[in-house]
């Protein structure tokens, strides 16, 4: 039986206000794929059930701007979430790992993590206060937010992506978020 991603849609949004968890979102594909009603788990492809932590306090922080993937991976798209920071707030790795990355990239500072999995976080603007191949645990500080050039202008944020490969995933998709809570209609 084939669904229309409208169907999968409506029964991922029931899902979810039942607690269910949606698979992360893919990038790099000529659709984007449905979301999934299985609960997932850690060493799968990452649910709200997989354990990470939020990289910024408090918890959860302000979403500035959501994930939203392009059609093909050629086309425009947010392939991250930015999270609302302030400059010198402290980055923490959502998940153990090792430092792959942490220096100047097109003028603003990134830190990338290699976690299980194959899996990748990336943040900017980010000045880094681990180095190359340190090991991470979750929750550790990996550097402070700065005020370098960001899309977030006037206001201070955190890019945050995840990456499996060279496709981009969705960051929330991976943290604990407070649960839907239906109320009654008057």
């Amino acid at each position: 039986m084939v669904l229309s991603s409208q169907l999968v849609a409506v029964l991922a949004g029931v899902g979810l206000a039942l607690g269910l968890s949606a698979a992360p979102t893919a990038v790099g594909t000529e659709e984007r794929p449905g979301p999934s009603l299985s609960a997932g788990s850690a060493g799968s492809a990452g649910s709200a059930r997989s354990g990470w932590a939020w990289p910024l306090t408090p918890t959860p922080p302000a979403i500035v701007r959501p994930f939203d993937p392009p059609l093909r991976r050629w086309e425009s798209g947010h392939r991250g979430v930015d999270l609302l920071g302030s400059v010198g707030g402290e980055v923490r790795a959502p998940a153990s790992g090792q430092v792959v990355f942490a220096s100047q990239l097109a003028g603003r500072g990134v830190v990338v993590v290699r976690h299980e999995g194959g899996l990748r976080s990336t943040f900017e603007p980010v000045a880094a206060s681990l180095g190359l191949g340190a090991a991470v645990t979750k929750g550790q500080a990996i550097g402070r937010v700065t005020d370098g050039p960001s899309h977030c202008a006037p206001r201070t944020c955190l890019h945050w992506g995840v990456l499996r490969g060279r496709e981009y995933l969705d960051p929330l998709a991976f943290v604990e978020r407070a649960p839907v809570v239906l109320l009654p209609l008057r």
